[in-house]
């Protein structure tokens, strides 16, 4: 894949935004941090000049021209991690990510990812989503479990990236909350951004916020605890876990955002319940999309994996 050229054109209601993040907005493809990378290799020019900083603040009317350079290969090799792939075409793979294993390599996990296991099955990777996040155009957390889309082809990589962009891509999600979310279905509209006190948290008090939106509807109340059935509008960073944690209703399982409520409650039997449950009790259920390539109506289901109804099921004997 030869380089590719890119113009934009700044509209009024990008005044005052970051030229990374305008550039990740209008070409999902790539990431904000891959931009930054991009400006600072002076691969983007704004009316004609090189851009100097990731952060330059737009105005309307600039012009934004841009080189996106051949994706780099892949170096990661291939891991024997079993991996339920849910459906697989040419262009596209649909798999069940288990709980605790993290989507691509990063800071801290160079190895034992998502990617490697796919590159162990020998599952084609779109290199337009980097060297180390092939085929990757969406991510779950690494103690979330449920289905994940991956892109084969670059060509379906840019098409699936533009649609998640675009909000095309509907995501249900089931969560076990602490206590009873009030009402009980309803819509989050709170925007979300990166915590000042912690820069690896998220937090909806923060400056520089992006909206966020998240749908909700009660599944099953239980003892101290509420199944819920959700729909994530945007794709924030942590947005489930986030938005219900500010409501004191945190993700069971969610040390980072939650707490520690299960020290209130006194029966020993129940308490055992939640401590001894490892991980978010956070699951993507549903996946629907329009097929980037043959226009077909895609939608795939997975139920609640066995650790999570064991959970439930330990909560409905509880009551």
């Amino acid at each position: 894949m030869s380089p590719r050229s890119l113009r934009l054109d700044v509209p009024d209601d990008a005044a005052g935004v970051r030229l990374d993040t305008f550039l990740a907005a209008q070409h999902p493809g790539q990431s904000r941090s891959v931009w930054k990378r991009f400006i600072e290799d002076g691969r983007v020019a704004v009316d004609g000049r090189a851009a100097e900083k990731p952060g330059f603040p737009l105005k309307p009317g600039m012009a934004i021209t841009a080189t996106i350079p051949e994706a780099a290969p892949s170096h990661l090799v291939g891991e024997n991690i079993p991996i339920a792939i849910v459906f697989e075409d040419p262009h596209l793979a649909v798999v069940m990510k288990p709980a605790g294993l993290v989507v691509h390599p990063g800071h801290g996990a160079r190895k034992g990812t998502l990617v490697h296991a796919l590159l162990g099955q020998n599952l084609a990777l779109a290199p337009a989503g980097g060297a180390e996040r092939p085929g990757i155009v969406h991510r779950l957390d690494k103690d979330t479990s449920g289905l994940l889309l991956i892109a084969k082809t670059d060509t379906a990589h840019r098409s699936l990236a533009a649609m998640f962009a675009r909000r095309e891509i509907e995501k249900t999600y089931l969560a076990l909350v602490w206590g009873r979310p009030r009402p009980p279905a309803g819509r989050i509209d709170d925007a979300i951004g990166r915590s000042r006190r912690d820069p690896t948290k998220m937090t909806v008090r923060a400056p520089h916020s992006r909206e966020a939106t998240t749908i909700y509807r009660t599944a099953e109340m239980l003892p101290g605890a509420t199944l819920l059935e959700i729909d994530l509008v945007t794709g924030r960073t942590h947005q489930i876990r986030v938005h219900f944690a500010a409501r004191r209703h945190p993700v069971i399982g969610d040390t980072r955002y939650g707490g520690a409520p299960w020290k209130e409650v006194r029966d020993p039997e129940r308490r055992a319940v939640y401590t001894s449950f490892p991980r978010l009790a956070l699951h993507a259920t549903r996946l629907a999309f329009t097929h980037p390539v043959t226009g077909e109506p895609m939608s795939f289901s997975a139920p609640l994996p066995d650790d999570v109804v064991a959970l439930v099921d330990a909560l409905r004997i509880g009551a």
